[in-house]
């Protein structure tokens, strides 16, 4: 817990209100910069995981972070920031902390996607000032089926996460102490971006 709490307070020391000109104007650089990377990491996501286009098309919003990295300099802890896109458009950007994933000692950076599969479920986390997962909400991990595909038993829960890498998903993890909070961005238009292709 210690670990998770320098993190934050580290993370917090970027974001502290009081900012100069400059790094205003540079809020529609770093909104840009992450609609790339989402959009990036959607089309591994989609050409990796047999079946998860088909998830995304069904999700009434999808939660993207393209890359959480291990904190060197605190071990087991982690960081990435991304954005909530509803309707192919993005609607706030958000960053995620926590402790290791879990048995995936090696591996610095992944990717995840967290996918509203009902109304409520997106309405709840748009309202919420932040969010732990396993405490403000019971998030289902996506795994691979015998047909190679995504497992469909577990399609119906409210919110499932995908958490994959340049090959696919990834196996062994767990989100268990993961926080989300929202990234205190000045307004600006907002992001679009194309729909997936059939």
């Amino acid at each position: 817990m210690r670990q998770l709490i320098a993190v934050v307070m580290l993370i917090g020391l970027t974001s502290l209100v009081g900012l100069p000109k400059s790094a205003v104007a540079d809020a529609g650089t770093e909104r840009a910069e992450i609609d790339r990377n989402v959009k990036e990491a959607l089309a591994r996501l989609y050409k990796t995981v047999p079946g998860s286009r088909d998830v995304a098309k069904q999700a009434k919003g999808m939660l993207v972070f393209p890359a959480i990295y291990q904190a060197g300099f605190v071990v087991g802890g982690e960081y990435g920031k991304g954005a909530l896109k509803v309707k192919g458009r993005s609607v706030g950007y958000y960053s995620t902390v926590g402790a290791s994933f879990g048995l995936l000692a090696g591996a610095e950076k992944r990717s995840m996607a967290l996918m509203f599969m009902t109304s409520d479920a997106l309405q709840r986390f748009q309202r919420s000032s932040g969010w732990d997962v396993g405490g403000d909400a019971s998030v289902t991990l996506i795994e691979i089926g015998a047909n190679g595909a995504v497992d469909a038993s577990r399609l119906n829960k409210p919110i499932v996460a995908f958490l994959f890498g340049n090959a696919g998903l990834m196996a062994n993890l767990s989100l268990q102490g993961t926080k989300v909070s929202k990234l205190d961005l000045p307004a600006g238009p907002v992001s679009g971006s194309s729909k997936p292709k059939k």
